[in-house]
C-alpha cells in the first residue's frame, strides 16, 4: 500500500459507546481504494487504536463535508447514528463545518446541529417498512419487524433484554436468506413504559454485539411507535448504558408515512493522535 505523509494525524471518538477514529481527509492521504483495508487494519483493537469504524472527512461542493465511513472489518456502511453525530461534533470544533450543518454520506444529505457535546440529526427519510415477518429460530416462529433508517436494520422484541440471546440469534437473523444479499443489524427491544426502550444491537460489519447503534435505536423507536408501544420522543437506554433521544411522526395512512425523523444525544472526544505506518 502506498500511504502518503506518515504520521497521519487521527481523532478518537465515542458517542453513546460506538467508537471512531476520525481523519480530516480535506488534503488526501491515501488512495481510495485503500480506505477499506486501512479501515481493518487501524480498527484492530490490542494490536492498533482500535474503534468500531473509521470516518474520513473530505470537501464537498453540494454541503460542508463528505464523510467516507468503513466498518471495522473494512466493509462500507451507508450510514451510523453514532458515528454521524461525531463527525459533527469533529467538523464543528475543528472549523470545518458551522455548528447547523449539512454533509454527505452514501444513505443521503444528512443535517445537524451541534449543541455543546451533544448532536442532533435530520435522518433520512426511513425505507423498507415491514411489519410480522415470521422466520424460524432455534425450531421457533418469531415475529420480525425490519426498517432501513440509513441502514438495513431488523428489530425482535424481547421481555427481558438482559437475557436476550444477541449474539447467537443477531448471527442468524443477520445473514437469513429474508435480508440477503445485503444482510442486516439485528435489534434485541425491551419497551420500558413511558416512551422508553432498552435496546441492543448485534452490527453487520463488526458481527458482534456493539455498546450502541444510532440507526439501529431509531429503527427500534419507529417500530415500536408504528405498533402503538410508544410515542415520540422516545429514550432508548443501550447496551453501554447512555441514552439516545429519538424524534418521528407518524402519519395513519397506508402504509404509514413516517417523517420528521431526529436523532439526539452525545459525541465525545477521546483523545488525539498520530498513526505510525507500524500501526497498520
Amino acid at each position: 500500500m502506498l500511504y502518503v505523509n506518515f504520521p497521519i494525524p487521527f481523532t478518537k471518538m465515542s458517542g453513546t459507546g460506538n467508537d471512531f477514529i476520525i481523519i480530516d481527509h480535506r488534503k488526501p492521504l491515501l488512495d481510495q481504494d485503500e480506505f477499506g483495508s486501512f479501515a481493518k487494519a487501524v480498527c484492530r483493537r490490542k494490536f492498533s487504536v482500535g474503534a468500531d469504524g473509521l470516518i474520513l472527512i473530505e470537501d464537498s461542493n453540494e454541503a460542508d463535508f463528505r464523510w467516507h465511513f468503513y466498518n471495522g472489518d473494512g466493509s462500507v456502511a451507508e450510514m451510523c447514528g453514532n458515528g454521524a453525530r461525531c463527525a459533527a461534533r469533529f467538523a464543528c470544533e475543528k472549523k470545518i463545518a458551522p455548528a447547523a450543518m449539512r454533509f454527505l454520506t452514501i444513505a443521503g444529505e444528512i443535517r445537524a446541529e451541534v449543541r455543546g457535546e451533544s448532536v442532533k440529526l435530520a435522518m433520512t427519510p426511513p425505507a423498507d417498512l415491514a411489519l410480522n415477518q415470521q422466520i424460524e429460530i432455534d425450531g421457533k416462529q418469531q415475529t420480525i419487524h425490519s426498517l432501513n433508517t440509513g441502514v438495513p436494520h431488523a428489530v425482535l422484541f424481547v421481555e427481558d433484554g438482559n437475557r436476550a440471546p444477541v449474539l447467537e440469534w443477531g448471527r442468524h437473523i443477520r445473514f437469513h436468506d429474508l435480508f440477503q444479499p445485503a444482510g442486516t443489524n439485528v435489534n434485541f427491544v425491551q419497551p420500558l413504559g413511558s416512551n422508553s426502550l432498552h435496546v441492543r444491537t448485534y452490527e453487520r460489519g463488526i458481527e458482534d454485539e456493539t455498546l450502541a447503534c444510532g440507526t439501529g435505536a431509531v429503527a427500534s423507536a419507529i417500530i415500536a411507535g408504528l405498533l402503538g408501544q410508544v410515542k415520540s420522543p422516545v429514550t432508548v437506554t443501550t447496551s453501554g448504558g447512555e441514552q439516545l433521544i429519538i424524534y418521528f411522526s407518524i402519519q395513519n395512512s397506508s402504509p404509514a408515512e413516517i417523517t420528521d425523523v431526529f436523532l439526539e444525544g452525545p459525541a465525545h472526544f477521546i483523545y488525539e493522535g498520530q498513526l505510525n505506518r507500524e500501526a497498520l
